[in-house]
């Protein structure tokens, strides 16, 4: 039977997934979030955030999850709106694998999504 202790000493967090990044010349690796994070990140992409940033859902999933090798993030959460300027074909790649990896459900973003476009509306005081 499993323990508090048992649970917390585990080594629960998967090695990154590497994916290929053509358009910026190189790979990318892309890694799960714990508990924490994911929760940060689905407060950030729903109504719950009164930033008009919450609108780039990609973005902020791949600011939450691109790494190193060894996991260490590359961004933080504010670069969000930045990288989402970037390519949409490459973050889409980015994207897809997080999403995957994390099992974010389709319908989850969804509601994530549609969620912060809501909150975006509220903010810029159009409905």
């Amino acid at each position: 039977m499993l323990t508090a202790e048992k649970i917390l000493k585990s080594q629960d967090i998967h090695e990154p997934e590497k994916v290929d990044v053509p358009e910026w010349g190189d790979h990318v690796y892309v890694r799960v979030m714990n508990g924490i994070e994911r929760d940060r990140f689905e407060l950030m992409v729903s109504k719950g955030m009164d930033k008009p940033s919450t609108a780039n859902i990609r973005a902020a999933l791949c600011v939450m999850t691109i790494c190193d090798q060894s996991g260490k993030r590359l961004f933080t959460d504010n670069q969000a709106a930045h990288l989402g300027a970037k390519n949409s074909v490459a973050l889409d790649r980015i994207f897809d694998v997080a999403q995957k990896i994390n099992k974010l459900k389709q319908e989850d973003m969804d509601e994530l999504e549609k969620n912060s476009v809501t909150a975006l509306k509220e903010v810029s005081g159009s409905t």
